[in-house]
């Protein structure tokens, strides 16, 4: 019997309109658009505007592009996992809300919850359910609207976060092409540097919670980056020194876009060339659990088939990890 992997067939992806520039934040903030771009190499990030609009109406059309891509109607869909930390209500899952509006009448899904790991989290998960043979289109979502928990006084964090989302889809492969290995960790003993205080179980929302400003994402940075460059590099490393690769191997790097810094000292400890690296930061800033889906929708015509992909990624609580991919398809 030949061996079942899960292979991306299809990419999808959306980012709003609206474009919050350096120049636009130093009004709003003690900062400077050298600041931001030296410390962060963000330029600009995009914002979902308008009354009633939340995560699951920024992965519509990314999954709806990413079915028209590949010729198939929602309807054929048989799983959707969303990645998110911004889900649009507590519950119901924004991933059955997202199959509501697609019309994915046959598909079940659910929401992960792993900060800026998420799209890692939720692309191994879905792989196991294409590997087992239980369902042949299985969309992987990596998504997250910021914006709504971003505290806009706040210099620290509001500069580093946009809006977006994208999306994979998932299909039986036998040419061993799809997702190869996987790297996934957390330790919950980082929760204390990056977290959102309220809105859980330990704190529900109360008057007391909104008025110290408990609902906004928190984060003490310089923590977060010694913990993010020794652990996403290391897992980036240790999956090419797991499948016995060298950088001649790998054809690009696709790390979560949190910080310039941080992806250049992963691409350093794979000893991987710029040119190899993919970087969107500077447009989109890191909308948490959809920079990596993004990153393969914006470089999805320069990929070929066969290429292989690092996927890497570390995100709040603490949660990072590693996949390796080899590309299913070559641009049409």
């Amino acid at each position: 019997m030949q061996k079942v992997t899960a292979a991306i067939t299809a990419v999808g992806g959306y980012v709003p309109e609206y474009r919050l520039t350096n120049a636009a934040l130093e009004k709003m903030v003690d900062t400077t658009d050298e600041w931001i771009r030296t410390r962060t190499g963000i330029e600009e990030r995009r914002i979902l505007k308008g009354e009633g609009l939340a995560t699951s109406d920024m992965i519509v059309p990314a999954v709806r592009e990413l079915c028209a891509k590949r010729g198939i109607t929602p309807e054929e869909i048989d799983c959707l996992i969303v990645g998110t930390v911004t889900p649009d209500m507590v519950f119901p899952s924004t991933a059955n809300l997202v199959c509501d509006k697609i019309g994915a009448r046959n598909a079940w899904g659910f929401d992960l919850s792993a900060a800026c790991s998420g799209f890692l989290f939720a692309l191994s998960t879905g792989a196991m359910y294409i590997e087992s043979g239980r369902y042949k289109k299985v969309v992987v979502v990596g998504a997250d609207k910021m914006s709504a928990i971003v505290d806009y006084s706040d210099r620290a964090t509001c500069i580093i976060f946009g809006d977006g989302a994208g999306a994979v889809l998932l299909e039986p492969d036998t040419e061993g092409l799809g997702v190869l290995d996987t790297i996934l960790k957390s330790d919950g003993s980082g929760a204390p540097y990056l977290h959102m205080k309220a809105g859980g179980s330990l704190h529900p929302a109360t008057v007391d919670t909104v008025t110290n400003r408990m609902h906004y994402a928190y984060q003490e940075g310089k923590t977060v980056f010694k913990f993010a460059v020794t652990e996403m590099a290391d897992a980036a490393f240790q999956i090419m020194e797991r499948n016995q690769l060298t950088e001649k191997d790998i054809a690009w790097l696709v790390p979560h876009q949190a910080n310039k810094r941080i992806i250049d000292a992963t691409a350093h400890r794979m000893d991987l060339a710029p040119e190899k690296v993919m970087i969107n930061i500077q447009r989109y800033g890191n909308t948490t659990g959809g920079t990596i889906p993004l990153c393969l929708w914006d470089y999805e015509q320069q990929l070929k088939k066969g290429d292989l992909l690092v996927l890497a990624a570390f995100g709040g609580g603490f949660t990072w990890g590693s996949i390796l991919v080899k590309w299913a398809y070559s641009p049409q």
